[in-house]
């Protein structure tokens, strides 16, 4: 994980001041209605254009059926982003369910056909369970359609309390992921 270059520095959750860690986190990108490319697209653009984060990596494009959606709804494009960042880890959060709601993100139902998903995975090695945020995300070690790009692009990557990305994907079904050679996303 990226972190400050100094040991005594405090959690930038818990600062007022303008100076700030560096944290490394895990996006996880996701769209399974309209241009479902241009979606992903869109949202690597808005995270690099955020005050306080850098983009460090973006996935290949995968294709995956959803988990848990209702019948009848179309696949997934995924796609993982891995950025440095200064924010909190609440801002961040609200930076991403803004990025959604700019491309029409409605949320009526769980696991329902979505414009875009964006997901924080990881933020440093914060750990957070309150109204509005988890972190780790909850479900990110069972997933492949996350844990397949991510380790594509972060192969020493660490889900805080489960383990290395390396070693849980061999515990889950990737079989359903699949890499398009044919799409790529800009940075």
């Amino acid at each position: 994980m990226t972190e400050s270059p100094t040991p005594y520095v405090l959690d930038a959750d818990t600062m007022t001041g303008g100076m700030r860690p560096i944290r490394q986190a895990v996006l996880a990108l996701g769209s399974n209605l309209g241009d479902r490319l241009d979606r992903l697209q869109g949202a690597v653009a808005a995270l690099e254009d955020t005050p306080e984060v850098t983009l460090v990596a973006v996935s290949s494009v995968y294709e995956t059926e959803p988990v848990g959606a209702p019948e009848g709804s179309e696949d997934f494009l995924n796609a993982v982003v891995l950025l440095d960042t200064t924010l909190t880890v609440h801002t961040l959060l609200d930076r991403a369910m803004a990025i959604e709601d700019a491309f029409g993100r409605e949320r009526s139902e769980p696991n329902g056909p979505r414009t875009l998903d964006v997901d924080l995975i990881v933020v440093g090695d914060r750990v957070a369970d309150d109204d509005t945020l988890t972190l780790p995300h909850p479900r990110a070690h069972e997933r492949g359609f996350v844990l397949v790009p991510w380790l594509e692009i972060d192969p020493e990557g660490e889900i805080p309390g489960k383990g290395f990305v390396a070693d849980i994907i061999g515990d889950v079904d990737t079989s359903g992921v699949k890499r398009r050679g044919d799409l790529e996303i800009m940075l």
